[in-house]
């Protein structure tokens, strides 16, 4: 989830499945944009299942799950699971050596405090992370990380009508123009980002990417 490199946060419900993974770990993938593949997305809490296209399995899932004679809730669970299982290989978790930095310090409440807690320790994991954190868009981190502690308190409709609020504020501002054009346009990767440090994104600034928008523009779920 590369959102914080285009000037844009983790949106389509990131906000209630990111803030409810173990420990740190959503945070860390939220502002990083840390990709996981195949079988670390499962690890990681975020799918359900991993199948995977060897020796043909998940197109067997696909006829299996198709001539289900009776589809109810717990027999498509038994179904994924029995391909689970066979899916699952011994292979590390790619997370798993920095998950304990990760927990530590991804837990710490400002991304002032995240940054000082990475540039104080000399491992190799923490000088990427924190570079990789540098060539983010400061508003961005600082509203995603606004997002998950919020969001870990609401239901998935809650989450999707303050993901619209910010989306609205996101238009209205220029990191998300600007970071689509360093990345996906010219390809230059030198985005200027305004406001262009944490230091300057204000805490009250953060807040209006929060506030309600106009009567009728509200997102509203039909039950």
């Amino acid at each position: 989830m590369p959102e914080t490199a285009i000037g844009l946060f983790p949106d389509v419900g990131g906000s209630h499945f990111l803030s409810r993974l173990e420990g740190s770990i959503g945070l860390y993938l939220a502002l990083t944009g840390c990709r996981l593949k195949g079988e670390d997305v499962h690890r990681a809490g975020i799918a359900s299942h991993y199948i995977t296209h060897e020796n043909g399995l998940y197109e067997r899932m696909q006829a299996d799950l198709l001539t289900l004679s009776n589809p109810t809730r717990d027999s498509i669970n038994e179904l994924l699971d029995s391909f689970h299982k066979q899916s699952c290989t011994k292979s590390p978790y790619s997370l798993a050596p920095h998950l304990p930095k990760i927990n530590e310090v991804f837990s710490l409440p400002t991304l002032e405090q995240i940054y000082a807690a990475l540039e104080s320790d000399d491992s190799e994991w923490s000088s990427k992370t924190l570079n990789t954190l540098k060539k983010m868009s400061p508003t961005s981190m600082k509203i995603t990380m606004e997002q998950l502690k919020r969001g870990k308190t609401m239901n998935l409709a809650e989450c999707l009508k303050m993901e619209l609020r910010m989306c609205r504020t996101i238009m209205l501002n220029k990191d998300f123009y600007e970071g689509v054009r360093a990345v996906l346009i010219d390809k230059d990767h030198q985005p200027l980002w305004r406001p262009n440090s944490i230091e300057e994104t204000s805490d009250e600034y953060v807040q209006t990417y929060f506030e309600p928008i106009p009567e009728g523009k509200e997102l509203e779920i039909k039950s």
